[in-house]
């Protein structure tokens, strides 16, 4: 998936150098909402383990995990994540995260709708979600700037590590092809 500046692709082994420098330069802002992803990358041998994992992942469609890459000299700047697919229902949720000198610049709403699009036309999910808390207002514009419409509040639905459960909001996009 390519549009102008930055590209949506998989993951590749070649990757984990870089991979694992993102979650480095990044690892604070993902600290609260991205525990496990930081904990698989904690390390250089372990970001070579999580392609490997994200790879068989993808190949058993069971969750789909990208990079997305500055198009000019294919960096990693953040990721974008189908998970929690649910093949009877055809829901999957969004979970995305983006280098920080990269906030604010549009880059995560052109993998949203990326995604989107591939999710309902070669996926053929019907139902997409972002489940994001109150604070993450960066996450919230994304979710609205796409076309996501807030549903509810989900209690208690996300426990960070060492902290109290956060209730979180549930936000919907639907395929109505």
């Amino acid at each position: 998936m390519n549009t102008g500046n930055y590209i949506l692709d998989k993951l590749k082994p070649t990757d984990a150098n870089q991979l694992f420098q993102f979650i480095s330069d990044n690892n604070e802002q993902l600290k609260l909402f991205f525990p496990v992803t930081l904990e698989m990358n904690s390390s250089l041998e372990k970001s070579a383990e999580y392609i490997a994992i994200k790879t068989k992942e993808i190949e058993e469609k069971t969750n789909f995990t990208l990079a997305i890459r500055d198009n000019n000299n294919q960096k990693i700047v953040g990721l974008m994540l189908i998970k929690k697919i649910n093949w009877r229902h055809k829901i999957g949720e969004f979970a995305y995260c983006i280098g920080s000198e990269r906030e604010g610049k549009g880059v995560t709403s052109f993998a949203i709708k990326e995604m989107a699009k591939f999710s309902f036309e070669e996926l053929g999910l019907k139902t997409l979600q972002i489940i994001a808390h109150r604070t993450n207002l960066g996450s919230i514009k994304v979710a609205e700037n796409n076309g996501f419409v807030w549903q509810k509040t989900l209690r208690n639905e996300f426990t960070p590590i060492n902290g109290s459960p956060l209730d979180m909001e549930l936000y919907e996009l639907y395929n109505e092809k």
